[in-house]
């Protein structure tokens, strides 16, 4: 007679899975932090606005004749190289797949983008200021290159609202480790 004879395997009991002991996971790299296209474009548009800003400033012939204006050249020369370097960073991040979200890196990332987006916002404001008092308040637009003082000083908020979203991405990343 055939009879197969059951057989009992003891089966091991799964591991307890408790909220608290669950190790931590990372969500996916988000756009806009650093080695990501997202981060990318934010840093090619921050760099371009900053450079045309320069450019345009330092073409004008008297811009050296106020403090403001020559704190803007300033402000967005260190904001045009300090975009380029973490340009060419993520560039290379991204052309061999290397993660740049070491917390090291978001640090100096982030006082960075802190840094100089505070100097490029003073350094807009006040030039922003000293456009309005020689176009509207002293009428002398005729004497001086108000067109082009106006151009680079918004192309500076636009360089400033470019670093923004970085510093702020960089920050949120950064506080949330």
């Amino acid at each position: 007679m055939n009879v197969s004879h059951a057989s009992v395997h003891p089966v091991e009991d799964p591991p307890p899975t408790d909220a608290i002991n669950a190790p931590r996971v990372r969500m996916k790299d988000f756009q806009g932090t650093p080695g990501t296209t997202g981060g990318l474009s934010l840093r090619c548009c921050q760099f371009l606005f900053a450079a045309i800003a320069l450019c345009v400033m330092v073409t004008t012939s008297d811009f050296s004749s106020v403090t403001a204006f020559c704190y803007l050249v300033a402000a967005v020369g260190l904001q045009s190289l300090w975009s380029l370097s973490l340009a060419i960073l993520d560039i290379y991040a991204l052309s061999v797949k290397r993660c740049l979200q070491n917390y090291q890196v978001v640090a100096l990332f982030t006082i960075g983008d802190g840094i100089t987006s505070t100097l490029t916002f003073a350094a807009a404001c006040a030039s922003a200021g000293i456009t309005v008092l020689i176009g509207n308040d002293l009428n002398s637009c005729a004497h001086n290159n108000c067109l082009e003082f106006e151009t680079a000083t918004t192309l500076a908020f636009f360089s400033w609202f470019a670093v923004l979203p970085s510093f702020l991405l960089n920050f949120w990343s950064l506080a949330s480790r």
